[in-house]
């Protein structure tokens, strides 16, 4: 894993492409979601992913970003992530559960449950 800047912004840490060792993309996914505070599952050139990149480095949460673009493997994640929501990226997660695609964060912004998730995760001291 390593930190890197994109060309315009800094979204939080970026996880670079791993070897999986033929894991089933759910079960990648699931360890993935685990692993830190704040999951993202992005493209880089989504503007979805950019608005929830940006709202939750906006709020001082430092997520974790997976573009799927950049993942040997990321078009399975992708199906995978697409039939598990019905909807494509981007897919949160926060404290290693499954928030949802951007709608879901939104909603949960907007009545106050998103603020609440983030501080039990660790990853918002306010």
């Amino acid at each position: 894993m390593m930190y890197y800047q994109s060309q315009a912004q800094n979204w939080g840490f970026y996880a670079q492409p791993g070897r999986d060792g033929g894991e089933d993309p759910l079960q990648r996914v699931a360890r993935l979601a685990s692993e830190s505070a704040v999951v993202i599952f992005s493209l880089s050139g989504c503007c979805m992913c950019h608005a929830v990149k940006r709202l939750f480095c906006g709020m001082g949460v430092n997520p974790t970003v997976y573009e799927l673009d950049m993942d040997p493997r990321g078009k399975e994640i992708e199906r995978a992530l697409s039939r598990l929501l019905g909807s494509s990226v981007p897919v949160v997660f926060i404290g290693g559960k499954l928030i949802g695609a951007m709608d879901r964060v939104m909603a949960s912004h907007i009545n106050g449950t998103l603020v609440p998730l983030l501080k039990e995760a660790g990853a918002l001291w306010l």
